[in-house]
């Protein structure tokens, strides 16, 4: 049986006026896009590791969850606006379909953002392809961690934490 592609939209970012740094996906899953919500597959390790590090833990309503990251100066975004592709997985996309999100428009409002940080490499990746060369600011600091997607399971949630521990390294470190 064929898989059916299918055009999938990214939703608006999390966005809090004073950002400080930016976590990037690639585009939300099937979960995330019917939930409206960022990383809202039950088994992935985002909201998880948010909760180790800052108290956004999945126990919370979603709304919660997001106002502990503006509380600390975290958006959260993706680097595809919209592209093709069935059912969730990255390596799925069709590349050609691939239409990146406004990133100077955003980086605009949020001047202070000078840190990136990647869910995994298919958001690195899409980014260094699709938006860097359009990008007006060439000063940011890009940094790609682990996936927090259970196809990314061969990384206990430990480890994943330990590396993603770099983000509130960063805030720490940020004025």
């Amino acid at each position: 049986m064929a898989s059916v592609l299918l055009k999938v939209n990214s939703f608006p970012p999390i966005e809090p006026p004073q950002a400080r740094l930016l976590i990037l996906g690639s585009m939300p899953g099937v979960a995330s896009l019917n939930a409206q919500q960022y990383y809202a597959h039950p088994r992935n390790a985002f909201w998880p590791i948010m909760g180790g590090l800052f108290g956004a833990s999945p126990e919370l309503p979603y709304s919660e969850r997001v106002a502990v990251l503006q509380a600390h100066g975290i958006a959260v975004w993706d680097v595809l606006a919209s592209c093709e592709r069935p059912g969730s997985l990255d390596a799925a996309i069709t590349k050609s379909s691939m239409v990146p999100n406004d990133f100077n428009e955003f980086l605009t409002r949020h001047p202070s953002v000078r840190h990136v940080f990647f869910n995994g490499g298919t958001a690195e990746q899409s980014f260094r392809r699709h938006v860097l060369p359009l990008v007006h600011d060439h000063t940011l600091i890009l940094q790609r961690l682990p996936s927090t997607s259970p196809a990314h399971a061969a990384m206990s949630l430990a480890h994943k934490l330990a590396a993603w521990s770099v983000i509130k390294e960063t805030l720490s470190l940020l004025p």
